[in-house]
């Protein structure tokens, strides 16, 4: 079973699977005072607003950092508008709200960005983990 570190600052509440995690460091380069790998714990919620930190968490391409409204009944993250990104040399993204058919038949909902594998060298598939660097993928 995974397992799953919630941070929040009262408003918003950030959601962290380490397990999906691909190491892109989008959310360290994007807000190096929030997320310090080094420290623990690795993020400081409060470093910044509710706004900047909910901006930066849809940027992560792997989906392990997700985001609710503590005031909402729901605890989902917000539903983001679908559109793909094919990164160099890396998974291909989508962002938005997926619905998963694995090929064993269990399916999951994704809401956030989605990191799928283009190398083939996952050990998480159909999803990233990150392999293609050491690989040294290219396309």
């Amino acid at each position: 079973m995974s397992k799953t570190k919630e941070y929040s600052n009262g408003d918003v509440t950030v959601v962290w699977k380490p397990e999906a995690c691909i190491h892109s460091a989008v959310c360290v380069k994007g807000l190096p005072d929030v997320f310090k790998p080094k420290d623990k714990p690795w993020i400081k919620i409060d470093k910044v607003s509710t706004e900047a930190l909910i901006q930066q968490v849809k940027q992560c391409p792997s989906g392990a950092l997700s985001y609710y409204m503590n005031a909402e009944s729901n605890k989902t993250s917000k539903v983001l508008e679908t559109k793909v990104e094919v990164m160099e040399n890396g998974p291909l993204l989508v962002y938005g709200t997926l619905n998963v058919t694995h090929k064993d038949g269990n399916k999951e909902t994704k809401n956030k960005t989605t990191a799928f594998c283009r190398c083939g060298m996952s050990h998480n598939k159909p999803y990233c983990d990150g392999a293609h660097v050491k690989e040294d993928f290219k396309g």
